[in-house]
């Protein structure tokens, strides 16, 4: 299935309740939500199904409803041991087309129910799913902020006993493995790395004036940060093993923000050398600098889609922020939002589904949506200043 292709249509789904203890129908009801958020699945109204919940098939039951895919299973548990059997059909096929056996301690029972999504993702789609993945970003109590993880849809938000008074723009390495952040302490600005493999946080450097960071490379031993260490920030390169530097930008005015293309060979990054914020793109070695965005007078905090096609930004329309996509050549701009001030857009690694913060409900909060603007969903707790958001890699600690 083409699920980029222009004349593609949502595929209407029948997921069963698992059979079997309660276990079932909560877990059903997150491949549901998965799904449905997806934007290539359709889940079908309960009321319309005409089967047993058994693993019994016959497609003619479905062809008339216009059903394309069913799902059942059932689900056994033993002390705290829940095992559950998928069965996947495809219906105009007429024949099942995924089979397996999950387990998993009930405590994580919805990393067991995203393991299904992903694996019902997968099987029609040919590409992997983003269920598993994490979101981490800054909650903000008081004057206090706290680096948070949360599944991609905001369930089992938890601290991960990083805070500070100016913490700021967390980046996954792309082990999953690892963040990196920016936090203040006196006039020294910090860079920091937390390690969820050695449970420890480390300094990488520190300095006067501000250091914020940017993208890894895809080495996982590099990554762009913008410093002011020389005067006006610049955007420098970093190794994290040598803690050698090295300095990408050297013009007059302000250079912040980077983000490196799928490939590794190029950033895109916002300089106001030419007047006011724009998000330029140039080759890592400080060469072939291109500008990308042309329509607006204040554009910034560019992310790279894994895909390489798009970069996402935010820009200014009549006083308030809006996340943008544009191809990196600067053609075609897309409007994606409206509502409020939005901005740090940050996308999942399939490219599909973009993280972001957004003032849309008063106070800042960190929401999703589908790459095309549709389906968005607040993520972030009620109740809790959030922003600054970043997906995580499919692969995670």
């Amino acid at each position: 299935i083409d699920i980029t292709s222009p004349g593609f249509r949502e595929i209407p789904i029948a997921i069963y309740d698992f059979l079997g203890p309660l276990e079932g129908m909560s877990i059903a009801q997150i491949v549901r939500e998965d799904l449905e958020f997806s934007g290539i699945f359709t889940p079908v109204d309960q009321d319309a199904y005409v089967e047993t919940p058994l693993p019994v098939f016959d497609p003619s039951n479905w062809l008339p409803l216009g059903v394309e895919l069913v799902v059942k299973g059932s689900v056994s548990i033993e002390g705290e041991r829940i095992t559950l059997s998928l069965h996947l059909y495809d219906v105009v096929e007429a024949k099942k087309i995924l089979q397996k056996k999950y387990t998993a301690e009930k405590r994580f029972l919805r990393v067991l129910a995203h393991s299904i999504s992903d694996d019902i993702y997968e099987r029609i789609t040919e590409q992997p799913g983003v269920f598993r993945t994490k979101i981490a970003y800054v909650g903000q109590k008081g004057k206090t902020r706290y680096l948070y993880i949360a599944d991609w849809d905001g369930k089992r938000p938890r601290k991960t006993g990083i805070k500070g008074r100016n913490l700021l723009s967390p980046h996954w390495a792309p082990d999953g493995r690892r963040l990196i952040y920016s936090d203040a302490r006196g006039m020294k600005w910090r860079i920091l790395l937390l390690d969820f493999t050695k449970r420890k946080e480390m300094l990488i450097t520190s300095s006067n004036g501000i250091n914020i960071v940017g993208d890894f490379l895809n080495d996982g031993e590099s990554f762009l940060y913008s410093s002011s260490v020389r005067g006006t920030p610049d955007i420098y390169l970093r190794n994290l093993k040598s803690g050698k530097r090295k300095r990408l930008t050297r013009w007059l005015g302000i250079e912040i923000s980077p983000t490196v293309s799928p490939d590794g060979s190029e950033i895109a990054f916002v300089s106001d050398h030419a007047g006011s914020p724009q998000i330029y793109r140039m080759k890592l070695d400080g060469t072939g600098l291109r500008r990308v965005t042309f329509e607006g007078s204040y554009n910034t905090s560019p992310d790279w889609s894994p895909r390489g096609d798009r970069i996402a930004y935010s820009g200014r329309v009549e006083g308030r922020n809006q996340i943008f996509i544009v191809k990196p050549d600067g053609t075609e701009p897309v409007q994606l939002t409206s509502r409020g001030n939005n901005e740090e857009p940050s996308f999942s690694p399939d490219g599909r589904y973009i993280a972001f913060t957004s003032d849309r409900s008063g106070d800042k909060a960190v929401y999703i949506m589908r790459a095309n603007g549709e389906g968005v969903k607040r993520i972030s707790p009620k109740g809790m200043r959030a922003f600054g958001p970043s997906w995580s890699p499919n692969k995670i600690f």
